[in-house]
């Protein structure tokens, strides 16, 4: 996570609210955009506050921003590492960091969303290890690991599906350098993909032929269960795996019988 940078994820157009405007000002942008609060400039668009929707409660419409602005403001470096993004986030309460430069002139904004999707799909060594040892024991075997690029057109899928939104943010990682290696099985003839399928479709259709990977070796010669399950699937090459739309992505149907539930 060290590499990941809140440049990386921050959005960069921002819609922003003068100090000099009015509570209705606000009101309008907020029915306009869907959001709900924006930073505060001045006139030198040095950032001086932030206005939420809550702000607004009880207030008249034609009250200046900056008297019901909140001035206790905490902003992010563009430098500022991913994680420390999310501790000031989650440990504030702050749904959204404006994100200001040297001379605290505002060129973006990172929201808790935005750390969520920085973390979809870590890879931590915990994870390899993990695995490693349940191969140790499922098969009496000792693998090994090692670091390389795998090519992307033999790897044996173990998933059947994955979903467009999670995929875009993997695109989207790849192209700014961010991506985390794959884990994958190596055994005679054979590359297993074990962990990173949204992160394999997108190299793939960014025309990548290899992609870096924790490759753990198998030296013995026989059929590891995930692949029984991916022949069960008739899963053969990525070019298999199902692309789900985002409406059709589990948590977002627990959400929705949830709300009708309510």
């Amino acid at each position: 996570m060290d590499k990941k940078r809140v440049k990386d994820y921050m959005t960069y157009d921002v819609v922003t609210v003068g100090a000099n405007e009015t509570a209705k000002d606000v009101i309008d942008k907020i029915q306009k955009t869907r959001h709900d609060g924006f930073p505060v400039v001045n006139d030198k668009k040095e950032v001086v506050g932030y206005i939420s929707a809550r702000d607004l409660l009880t207030i008249h419409p034609g009250t200046p921003v900056e008297r019901v602005m909140s001035r206790h403001l905490i902003v992010a470096d563009p430098e500022m590492s991913v994680n420390d993004a999310a501790r000031v986030i989650f440990r504030s309460g702050i749904q959204k960091l404006p994100v200001v430069d040297e001379n605290n002139h505002l060129i973006g904004i990172i929201s808790n969303a935005d750390v969520v999707r920085s973390q979809i799909e870590h890879v931590s060594p915990e994870k390899v290890y993990n695995f490693m040892d349940t191969l140790r024991r499922l098969h009496s075997i000792e693998p090994t690991l090692s670091r390389g690029f795998v090519p992307i057109d033999q790897l044996l899928p173990t998933q059947a599906k994955i979903y467009e939104d999670e995929l875009e943010g993997r695109i989207y990682e790849i192209k700014k350098g961010l991506a985390e290696p794959l884990i994958v099985v190596k055994r005679p003839g054979r590359y297993i993909l074990v962990d990173g399928h949204h992160r394999a479709i997108a190299a793939k259709r960014l025309g990548y032929k290899t992609l870096d990977a924790y490759i753990i070796n198998v030296a013995e010669n026989f059929e590891l269960g995930m692949e029984r399950t991916a022949h069960a699937q008739n899963l053969r090459n990525l070019d298999d795996i199902k692309v789900m739309d985002y409406a059709r992505h589990p948590l977002v149907a627990v959400t929705h019988r949830l709300v009708r539930q309510s």
